[in-house]
């Protein structure tokens, strides 16, 4: 499995939103980029991580930072999911977890003594030139945000 590290080329991405629209890595260049993996819209853990980011948007805005959400939900659920709870920014749609073995994310995990293949919940600063500047692996989802703060106050 890939580990994406500090200075490392942040791998390509080009996915569809919930609206149904590409979005690419490089529609960020010239700004910075926090990325995160989440398992599956609208469950407990994915929705107090998305909440979160929605609820500190403005200060990472402030900071110059964009947020994108990648899951292997469909558009149409991840549209569901904004909408149910306002979330406002970009949840985009990898369905073969193509995206998600790029950058790691996508692997073994245990849950409740079973073991499967799934999104292992990440997040990611991407530098204003593609380069990772952070990474976190099987992060909680109450992490993301203050991992972000936290290294961009720096």
């Amino acid at each position: 499995m890939t580990t994406l590290t500090t200075g490392d080329a942040a791998p390509a991405f080009a996915l569809s939103d919930q609206r149904g629209d590409t979005v690419r890595l490089e529609d960020f260049r010239g700004r910075k980029l926090l990325v995160y993996f989440y398992p599956e819209a609208d469950t407990p853990g994915c929705t107090t991580q998305s909440c979160d980011v929605r609820d500190h948007r403005g200060d990472l805005a402030r900071l110059g930072v964009d947020v994108v959400g990648i899951s292997p939900d469909e558009p149409s659920s991840q549209l569901a999911f904004d909408e149910k709870f306002s979330l406002g920014f970009p949840l985009l749609s990898d369905t073969d977890h193509a995206v998600a073995e790029a950058w790691g994310t996508w692997g073994e995990k245990t849950y409740e003594g079973k073991t499967y293949i799934g999104i292992i919940r990440s997040s990611f600063l991407v530098d204003e030139q593609g380069r990772i500047e952070q990474a976190w692996y099987k992060v909680k989802p109450a992490e993301t945000v203050p991992n972000a703060t936290a290294a961009l106050q720096y």
